[in-house]
């Protein structure tokens, strides 16, 4: 993280271990956890910052900084309880472990009289909250919101093109809010001197616990700044802030304010509050209860499909270039828990087969769509875009009808625009245009799916990109600055046979589909959180065309031969588009040859219908018609706080064949990733799966899970009272600090009534346990997050009679069936698979 230029030697400010301020600074900003613009919305754990300390303590240490809850509340222990979501002998074994005595009720009794003491005497310390505090929160946030404004603000702040620190000292004189006293009457050019100054009444040894309270004061500000510094994108490069900057800034204002700096004393190693280990033996017994079940139903159908020795045989002929009877047509979905749902629905009309595959399909790249004013980055956060990728139109009609409504669009929303904003024209706007917008406010409330239907249709008038334009993946451009524009021919080789590699694929349908996801809402800030998280919060549909034209280059098949994987000639590679909203799956089928005409028809009947059967399962309609209307009137109403679910209930990640998993209902809550371990002999495929989508799901489900336990400290509160800010966040109410996590309505039925089940994500593997452990031992990160319990990892070997084998810490492991045994035993270094 790049720190402000500063004119001082940073010699002199060097700390007892020799780190400078700014070393301090990135150091105590990595408490808090990266925040993305909501526009571009990614799920990442709020609390990625203790991600190195096991999950007991990291929730601990982070309540004592950011005030919020680790663990659910004994009411929804008891519910889960009373549902039989936990077992009770694992209960038993976990309470006993920890050394709780006294039955589950008693137990939840002591933990809710546990969380009343808390909350009263939490209660009280609001009472004494130091105004002065309050007033540096104030105005800083003033600041920050007109300084990180993304286009939304008609009047910006002044020279925000000099970067925050340097803005912000050219208005701060004339600020009547802030006391023109102290350090803020006269701000050094340098914002390290800035902090230097403003600290030097206090220990040097603890300016780094100085610099951890302020960021964790205003997280949600905090988590962008960084995320933007960061990424250093268009809007950092124009106008730049940094954690330093920020920080000269906010130190000034507590001078000015008479603000006491001096953390608490010992407050970098909170003890595990003894309350704490009740809820982390309820909460791993209904982790344990999920998983169990998963890894049973995942075990048995290893068994059945392989029968044993036989089948590790038949495993290994697949893998010597054994095909099977071609199926109708192979459809390739995103890993999300949403797709599970869709993925059941289709395989059961017709001879299809459904693979799971991370969302931006392997193809790290900078998207631009044929009129878009900026570019997006469509790949996961933990992942650089290598490529630069923009929508190539074609010289005809459909270009030029595009062109002409976008013409008329554009200048027509710049006059409403104009009047609407323009203090000289906004009353005898709003008295001249009220009558027309009443009528329309009035339609999108009592008739939304009618409204739905006029926007549709009026679409539908304009050509989308995918039917004019093709992705420019071919044309390989490395001259100019930043990144290459498409890419080479050993590029496209390499990604196509990634994809095929990783899932375990040997032969090809005449039809291969590759759908991305998006969501259709209305209304809605946090819209791009129902996107493709993969896509870093956009629309998958992009990176599916672009995979699936690099598979249709004759030249990428021929590399593909010499990779050793065979694409037959009348294999036709597509693109499809699934609207989770609505579970409308569009396929963009515009270069599919005649030949195929009547496989097309047949697979776009067979999506319909499983559209149907998939809308009536969510909604729990009987009526398939019926269903399919309420999907479309969620999407259109814009007063709907729940359009759809988006991952809500995400608990289990599976890597294997699909045929594990699709003669299961697995509820929609398991994320699938298509792999096949006999086509992946040195691991290197389950080492991508392993450090790449389970990290990105293990994020999606501890932000879930937080949002969850602690809305108010980790979420983003009520839709009904979000106010946007600057195109970045949101607020609750009318300032303060950026919401961070979910809305309420995407975790919670009801008020005291949660939707989704707050539990760690529950990793199933499908593979030699040796193998695992292998490809465990050369990521070391991956392991901590593992022995830090913040998810857990089982192994179903098909080489060792299909036995389940636990992952307990530094690259030991349990067998299964021992696993519940082994907690009725006080936890010990546990026995090595082999032994």
């Amino acid at each position: 993280m790049n720190a402000e230029p500063t004119t001082e030697d940073d010699a002199d400010a060097m700390g007892r271990d020799g780190d400078t301020v700014e070393d301090e600074i990135d150091a105590a900003a990595s408490a808090v956890g990266s925040v993305w613009p909501v526009h571009s919305f990614v799920t990442a754990n709020p609390l990625s910052g203790f991600e190195d300390r096991p999950f007991d303590e990291a929730v601990s240490r982070a309540s004592e900084l950011l005030g919020g809850r680790g663990y659910p509340r004994a009411e929804t222990f008891r519910a889960a309880l009373d549902e039989g979501r936990i077992d009770p002998d694992l209960l038993d074994a976990e309470l006993t472990d920890r050394g709780c005595d006294g039955d589950p009720e008693a137990v939840l009794e002591r933990l809710e009289n546990a969380e009343e003491t808390a909350e009263s005497s939490g209660s009280g310390d609001a009472e004494a909250t130091d105004s002065d505090a309050e007033r540096v929160d104030r105005v800083l946030t003033k600041w920050l919101s007109a300084f990180l404004d993304e286009g939304q603000a008609e009047w910006s702040m002044p020279n925000r093109e000099a970067g925050f620190y340097d803005a912000f000292r050219s208005v701060a004189a004339y600020d009547d809010e802030i006391p023109n006293t102290g350090l803020v009457a006269d701000l050094p050019a340098s914002p390290t001197t800035a902090i230097e100054s403003a600290l030097e009444p206090y220990p040097r040894d603890r300016w780094e616990a100085v610099f951890e309270s302020q960021f964790a004061a205003l997280p949600g500000w905090t988590g962008l700044l960084k995320r933007r510094a960061d990424d250093g994108g268009a809007w950092q490069s124009a106008h730049p802030i940094t954690p330093t900057g920020y920080l000269a800034a906010r130190l000034a204002l507590a001078d000015a304010f008479g603000v006491d700096l001096a953390p608490p004393e010992g407050s970098d190693g909170p003890a595990v509050d003894p309350s704490d280990e009740i809820a982390d033996a309820f909460l791993s017994a209904w982790e344990a209860t999920y998983r169990d079940g998963l890894v049973e139903r995942v075990a048995a159908e290893s068994e059945a499909r392989d029968g044993g020795t036989e089948a590790r045989e038949g495993d290994e002929a697949r893998a010597d270039g054994g095909a099977s009877e071609r199926p109708d047509a192979q459809l390739v979905f995103c890993i999300d828990t949403r797709s599970e749902v869709i993925r059941r629905h289709v395989e059961a009309t017709g001879d299809y087969e459904t693979h799971g595959y991370a969302g931006f399909f392997g193809v790290p790249m900078e998207y631009t769509g044929y009129d878009a004013s900026v570019s997006v980055d469509a790949c996961p956060p933990i992942v650089d875009p290598q490529h630069r990728v923009s929508e190539v139109p074609a010289e005809d009609d459909a270009r030029a009808s595009r062109d002409r409504w976008a013409d008329l669009r554009e200048a027509a929303g710049e006059v409403v625009e104009t009047l609407r904003s323009n203090p000289a024209t906004a009353f005898s706007f709003v008295e001249g245009a009220g009558s027309g917008y009443g009528l329309a406010l009035a339609a999108r409330t009592l008739v939304p799916g009618r409204v739905r239907d006029l926007l549709d249709g009026a679409d539908d008038a304009v050509p989308a990109d995918h039917e004019f334009c093709e992705p420019g993946v071919h044309e390989h451009d490395d001259s100019g600055e930043g990144l290459p524009t498409g890419l080479t021919r050993d590029e496209r080789v390499e990604y196509a046979a990634t994809a095929f590699e990783l899932m375990g694929w040997e032969a090809f349908g005449r039809l291969v589909v590759f759908t991305g996801h998006a969501a259709e809402t209305a209304n809605n800030p946090y819209d791009s959180s129902l996107d493709c998280g993969a896509c870093a919060g956009n629309p998958g549909g992009p990176n599916a065309r672009a995979l699936a034209a690099i598979c249709n280059d004759p030249e990428v098949k021929a590399g593909l031969r010499e990779c050793g994987i065979d694409v037959p000639d009348d294999t036709v590679f597509l693109a499809a588009e699934h609207n989770t909203t609505t579970d409308e799956i569009e396929l963009y089928d515009g270069d599919v040859p005649e030949s195929h005409a009547a496989d097309l028809e047949r697979l776009r009947a067979d999506l319909d219908a499983a559209r149907g059967r998939a809308a009536a399962e969510r909604t729990g309609q009987e009526a398939e018609e019926s269903a399919v209307r309420e999907t479309e009137r969620r999407a259109g109403d814009w007063a709907e706080t729940r359009p759809e679910w988006g991952l809500a209930g995400n608990a289990g990640f599976v890597v294997g064949p699909r045929e594990l998993t699709s003669g299961l209902d697995l509820d929609g809550r398991a994320f699938l990733h298509s792999y096949d371990w006999a086509t992946d002999p040195d691991g290197d495929a389950l080492e991508a799966i392993l450090a790449g989508p389970m990290v990105v799901t293990q994020w999606i489900n501890a932000q879930y899970y937080f949002s969850t336990v602690d809305n108010a400290a980790y979420g983003s509160g009520s839709k009904v009272t979000h106010n946007p800010v600057g195109n970045v966040g949101v607020y609750q109410g009318n300032g303060g600090d950026l919401m961070t996590g979910l809305p309420i309505q995407s975790v919670k039925a009801a008020a005291g009534e949660p939707y989704h089940q707050p539990l760690r994500l529950s990793t199933v593997v499908h593979a030699p346990v040796d193998r695992v452990t292998e490809v465990l031992a050369d990521n070391e990160a991956v392991t901590g997050l593992l022995d830090n319990d913040w998810l857990s990892l089982t192994v179903v070997d098909p080489t060792r009679d299909h036995r389940a084998f636990e992952y307990e810490e530094e690259l030991t492991w349990t067998p299964a069936p021992e696993a519940a045994e082994a907690h009725a035993e006080p936890r010990t270094a546990p026995a090595a698979a082999d032994d």
